[in-house]
């Protein structure tokens, strides 16, 4: 019983061990020589690169991705806070320089409209697909169900009563 108890401890500890070290690794990106030594900047610097997206990895934000291309782009958003840009500078500079695309939470603007609602209105239109083909379909008649003309109908009634 103490065995079974005492592996039961080790995988706990293990557990544990492993969600500390998971919950760690977004934080491994960024370098220790781009860490600003003013920290109120350096929060506002993370702040704005969590908004960001890496160009190369796909939804990483630049504080957690690795990639040559997130270092520049977080060197360049701690650059334009020591020059005096305020945090909607800085976004402005970046957008402009490597579009929407950038972004995390895209803006709801011009052709991003489409983006935003483009799933509602597929959901809608088919779901009036889907209830206009079950319309039709309860109106159509059944493969055996001819329907007759008045003079089959009588034609039948007469064959009928021979």
């Amino acid at each position: 019983m103490s065995a079974r108890r005492n592996l039961w401890g080790h995988a706990w500890i293990v557990a544990a061990a492993m969600m500390v070290w998971a919950m760690a690794l977004p934080a491994v990106a960024v370098q220790p020589d781009e860490v600003l030594a003013d920290a109120a900047l350096e929060e506002r610097a993370r702040d704005i690169s969590a908004g960001l997206r890496c160009v190369v990895c796909r939804n990483e934000s630049i504080d957690q991705s690795n990639a040559e291309i997130a270092r520049d782009l977080r060197l360049l958003v701690r650059e334009r806070l020591v020059a005096g840009d305020s945090d909607d500078d800085v976004m402005h500079y970046i957008v402009e320089r490597y579009g929407e695309y950038v972004l995390m939470r895209p803006t709801m603007t011009g052709s991003n409209i489409l983006l935003w609602f483009a799933p509602l209105v597929l959901i809608l239109a088919g779901g009036g697909l889907s209830l206009a083909y079950i319309r039709r379909r309860s109106r159509a008649t059944a493969p055996g169900e001819a329907v007759l003309s008045p003079e089959e109908e009588a034609r039948l009634q007469a064959i009928l009563k021979e």
